[in-house]
């Protein structure tokens, strides 16, 4: 059992990381290499409509997850993950013929490919849900979180170096067969399930029905609006500060594969010990400490663009990866194993939701009123949402934001 759970852990952890490869050449990389082309930033903060499939995924969680548990038959996860990493392939593929710009025809693109990974993401986290729920879903929880920031790592560090170095279509070719063979092992071990006969069908309005799925909703809204609304103009201060594509790439890497990773490690430790509540509250402090620090960079001269990128671009993965452990291990825990693809993705889609949203407002916000007064209205949102987070998870004693997650 445990070789057979570590086994699932490691494959499902390989797709985690694809996605996250997409997800880091789509928010780190492609506004950098944008901003290097000279785009303005109101046309940047255009590439947060890519988040749109995994706000609406929830509209087809329930048939994917009827069609991956059939009510006699083998569990269809495999195939689901290999047709829908074919065709992120195929569009990164596209994607690099396009070029970098014009921007629209390469956002329709990577929204095709967004769609593709978000079904693939309702897949993969069902099945995790169910294969996990007997090893303690922190082994699930550390691959989720680490094999998004190393996948953000690849997909938005080395990808810049490599668009620097060999342009800006064989750096999107690489990253494409980057993400084919991460998914490979997760279609080898998945597509070893035996036949089971199924009752339960799954339902969004199953999901909807459950107090601790409406309340984790508001949850994520709370946390994404404190941690990520920011994080898409950090590549554009930057470049607009004199670095190159190279050295934006090189930082994000490191932080994403060092203090990203310790990050998510220690965020599962955390959890264990002081429970999510503590761990939510203190990432959404550090992230506002992190954000104030990059306001003072923009609003005066005497603290450089270039003596903060280090600490801004190497931390925030740390502080990101440390809290959203805490916020995904609660997530498995509120999920039915009988249909977890679709409870998880209600949660994640609120995720996106948000997650767009505050991307779409920040490259205004930043267009018309400058990076300074920008991140300075970022570091009070993300004060002022802690209050929020606070009572949203006051749990009684023992409750389960307030024990040592599963």
């Amino acid at each position: 059992m445990r070789g057979r759970g570590l086994g699932a852990v490691g494959a499902i952890g390989g797709v985690y990381v694809a996605q996250s490869v997409l997800g880091g050449v789509t928010w780190v990389g492609l506004p950098g290499v944008m901003r290097a082309e000279g785009l303005a930033l109101d046309r940047i903060g255009l590439v947060s409509l890519v988040v749109l499939p995994w706000a609406l995924k929830f509209l087809w969680a329930p048939a994917v997850e009827r069609y991956r548990l059939p009510a006699l038959g083998r569990d269809r996860s495999a195939r689901i993950v290999l047709l829908g990493a074919l065709m992120v392939v195929s569009m990164l593929a596209v994607a690099g013929l396009i070029g970098p710009v014009p921007l629209i025809p390469v956002l329709a693109v990577l929204i095709v490919a967004a769609t593709a990974t978000a079904t693939v993401d309702i897949a993969c986290d069902g099945y995790a849900v169910a294969a996990l729920s007997q090893t303690r879903y922190g082994w699930g929880n550390a691959a989720q979180v680490g094999g998004a920031y190393l996948g953000t790592a690849i997909g938005g560090g080395v990808f810049l170096v490599l668009v620097e170095r060999v342009g800006w279509t064989s750096g999107t070719w690489a990253m494409a067969a980057v993400i084919l063979a991460l998914c490979l092992p997760f279609v080898v071990h998945a597509g070893r399930t035996e036949p089971k006969r199924r009752s339960h069908v799954p339902r969004l309005a199953t999901a909807l029905a459950r107090p601790e799925v409406r309340r984790g909703l508001g949850i994520a809204a709370l946390y994404v609006v404190a941690q990520k609304t920011a994080m898409g103009m950090f590549g554009p201060f930057f470049i607009d500060a004199g670095y190159s594509l190279a050295q934006l790439g090189l930082l994000s890497g490191a932080g994403s594969l060092t203090l990203g990773l310790l990050g998510a490690l220690s965020g599962g430790g955390f959890v264990r010990r002081f429970g999510s509540r503590r761990v939510l509250i203190g990432a959404v402090a550090a992230q506002a400490a992190l954000l104030g620090l990059v306001a003072l960079s923009g609003l005066t001269t005497w603290l450089p663009p270039e003596a903060v990128a280090p600490v801004a671009l190497v931390s925030s993965g740390a502080v990101m990866a440390f809290g959203f452990v805490a916020l995904y291990a609660q997530f498995m825990a509120w999920s039915d194993p009988r249909q977890g693809g679709v409870d998880f993705t209600l949660f994640q889609c609120m995720d996106a939701a948000v997650s767009m949203f505050a991307g779409l407002a920040a490259g205004i916000v930043a267009e018309r009123l400058g990076y300074g007064i920008f991140f300075a209205a970022a570091t009070a949102v993300s004060l002022a949402t802690i209050p929020a987070i606070l009572r949203a998870t006051g749990a009684p004693s023992g409750g389960v934001l307030d024990a040592p997650a599963r």
